[in-house]
């Protein structure tokens, strides 16, 4: 799991490209707290292949990628 809570773009994704080019798994789940780092992180994941399933729990996101 990776927690980009707090964090501003682009460095939520600079986390999770590294986290997938590190042995690129089957699935991966990410924390963010902002709308812009979801629709980035999504937008980088699909392009790796993976399709990606958002939860939204209060100001925080859930997002799972999976291959």
């Amino acid at each position: 799991m990776i927690d980009t809570r707090g964090l501003s773009c682009p460095i939520p994704v600079v986390m999770v490209q590294k986290a997938l080019k590190n042995g690129a798994p089957a699935s991966l789940e990410v924390l963010a707290d902002a709308q812009v780092a979801v629709e980035n992180i999504t937008r980088f994941a699909r392009s790796q292949g993976y399709q990606v399933a958002v939860a939204e729990d209060g100001s925080d996101f859930t997002l799972t990628l999976t291959k």
